[in-house]
């Protein structure tokens, strides 16, 4: 006997353990390729004794592109690949030489994959369909030859720019599994035997709480052509709302599912009574969110072969008809009464059309949004000031200061810019410092 309990003791800390490594929620790092730089050269050829600058582009750097695999369905990958970077593009050469584009880097997620930067929050993308793309960090552009920068005034410019660096970021992947059906209610009601007993799926079944840790999906088929999928959500407790236990990885699964079955234990032999259950998980799921407090339930007495449950049973057929629910009595173990629920539900979605307000689309940030000419500029703790804006920051990045020629050419657009007008404007005075990305200046008039 104290063996069998230091064997399910043993059993819940693993249990406990793997908790705190839930998979549908996860952290990346991602970096894309830097441009290749471009070259400053001239054409040096026999009998063309004034060949002209003839130094090529860089190449561009391959993007970060997440796409979503039909072969994955959860973020498991990612608990031991956590970094993905792109190849650099090529750098020019000699006679116009242009470098070669580096290939993207794919990066394959499961359908229902939210992306967000880590640091602001922002959705970048929202993953639901097989095969769909989203460019998550852009490559950064080869930096021009000096051959681009000749013209009427300057035929023979010496400077080409260095290439523009990939955008890197860290970013947190959220999974929302895409079923049609989801189960919710507190451990141990049932949930777990019922999508065995109906689907091919076989998630860990045991006599202990919180014996299914991830969600699982299973294929339901009510009909020679028909099917849905059916998820077993980890069993909600009191607080989930508040993030008790893993409240908020489990109620997001709920979020996209058409229909609700609410499954409670007639018997009652966990001694919980499944009225009150029915009520604590239903205001656990609208303090989460209202949407999901709206979504069409079904309640689902499950053991109904245990003698308990006969007690039971007409207030909980009570309880649905004062609450407007279908409701079924139903055995996962004998599969008692669970083939009239599966064909009621396989019905119900053949007759089922999302209602306009439901549809709660993600905001996914948009780049096209921000103005790359916008200038600001502010100060930090020392007194320096700091110039903030998407092209000028590149432009310092992309300028080899090294040459005179380039240096003269980042002044011009210094002025174009106005930007000793707005340091002007901030009092800024002759040696103060000014910072633009990594560099630093002295002011001068």
């Amino acid at each position: 006997m104290q063996q069998a309990a230091v064997e399910i003791d043993k059993k819940s800390q693993e249990k406990k353990e793997a908790i705190m490594q839930f998979i549908d929620r996860t952290r990346v790092i991602v970096k894309a390729g830097d441009g290749g730089h471009g070259k400053s050269a001239f054409r040096r050829e026999k009998f063309i004794p004034k060949g002209g600058p003839s130094g090529g582009d860089g190449g561009r750097g391959g993007d970060i592109i997440f796409v979503v695999d039909q072969n994955m369905n959860t973020l498991l990958d990612f608990r031991y690949h956590r970094k993905f970077k792109a190849e650099n593009g090529e750098n020019g050469d000699i006679k116009n030489q242009y470098g070669k584009n580096a290939p993207a880097c794919y990066v394959k997620v499961p359908a229902g994959t939210i992306v967000k930067d880590e640091e602001t929050g922002e959705v970048l993308a929202d993953l639901t369909e097989i095969g769909q793309e989203a460019v998550i960090c852009k490559g950064g552009r080869g930096g021009r030859g000096n051959a681009k920068f000749a013209n009427a005034a300057n035929r023979a410019p010496t400077f080409a720019e260095f290439g523009e660096p990939g955008e890197a970021r860290n970013l947190i992947l959220e999974l929302k599994l895409l079923a049609d059906v989801g189960l919710v209610g507190y451990p141990s009601v049932g949930k777990s035997s019922l999508v065995a007993s109906v689907s091919a799926a076989r998630p860990e079944i045991a006599e202990y709480h919180f014996t299914t840790i991830t969600p699982v999906l299973g294929v339901v088929k009510t009909d020679y052509e028909k099917s849905f999928v059916m998820a077993d959500i980890p069993g909600l407790i009191e607080g989930a709302a508040d993030g008790v236990g893993l409240g908020h990885d489990f109620l997001r699964h709920v979020e996209r599912t058409k229909l609700i079955l609410h499954i409670v234990d007639a018997s009652g032999i966990e001694g919980r009574d499944p009225v009150d259950d029915f009520y604590k998980i239903n205001a656990e799921l609208k303090k989460y969110s209202e949407k999901i407090a709206r979504r069409t339930q079904i309640l689902v007495a499950n053991k109904i072969d245990l003698p308990e449950a006969q007690e039971n049973l007409p207030r909980l057929k009570a309880l649905a008809e004062k609450e407007g629910l279908k409701f079924f009595a139903i055995s996962a173990a004998t599969r008692e009464g669970v083939k009239e629920l599966i064909s009621y539900v396989g019905e119900w979605l053949d007759n089922y059309v999302e209602e306009p307000e439901q549809e709660e689309e993600v905001k996914v940030y948009d780049e096209t949004a921000e103005d790359p000419d916008k200038i600001t500029i502010t100060r930090n703790d020392a007194g320096d000031f700091i110039v903030h804006g998407k092209a000028i920051e590149k432009l310092v990045i992309m300028t080899n200061f090294n040459n005179d020629e380039a240096v003269r050419r980042f002044q011009y657009i210094w002025r174009i810019k106005g930007i000793d007008e707005k340091l002007k404007e901030r009092g800024i005075k002759e040696g103060q410092t000014v910072r633009i990305g990594e560099m630093e200046f002295e002011y001068r008039e």
